[in-house]
């Protein structure tokens, strides 16, 4: 394995990770298992942390991978990546707000945001599972320029 490859598999493992984390602490919570459920959605928290330190130092030091596949599909594949991409801050922005809500005793309202936030990260961790699986398992691709270079030449 390349350095090209290490760093978006260590990445996806880590948000993979985190969606398995969510699920468990959800069915902690469902148990009323409080502090269970709190200590697992930490854990779900830092390993959701780790992967976007590790997807933002491979954009700014590495580059991105660009699309190996078949012409045919790239439209499609583009589409589904920009579906992931928009999903992924929505779940990050209500990861962070329901995770604030819950830390503020704000039971209620964690509550009703939760489901909807662990669904959304749900998805959100199986469509980017996909486009590691497309990018480096089924059509390998090339790499783009790191954004470091780009902006200092």
């Amino acid at each position: 394995m390349d350095m090209y490859s290490l760093f978006p598999t260590i990445s996806t493992f880590f948000i993979v990770l985190s969606a398995i984390l969510v699920a468990i602490g959800w069915r902690q919570i469902i148990k009323g298992k409080r502090k269970e459920h709190e200590r697992t959605m930490k854990q779900a928290a830092i390993a959701a942390i780790l992967f976007f330190i590790i997807y933002v130092s491979r954009t700014i030091f590495v580059g991105n991978t660009s699309w190996g596949g078949p012409e045919s599909l790239k439209t499609i594949y583009l589409v589904f990546l920009l579906f992931h991409i928009v999903l992924a801050t929505v779940a990050a922005v209500f990861g962070l707000t329901t995770l604030y809500l819950g830390f503020k005793k704000k039971y209620d309202k964690h509550r009703k945001l939760g489901r909807v936030t662990a669904t959304i990260w749900f998805i959100t961790a199986a469509t980017g599972a996909t486009v590691y699986v497309l990018l480096y398992i089924l059509y390998p691709g090339g790499h783009t320029k790191p954004v470091i270079d780009a902006i200092f030449g």
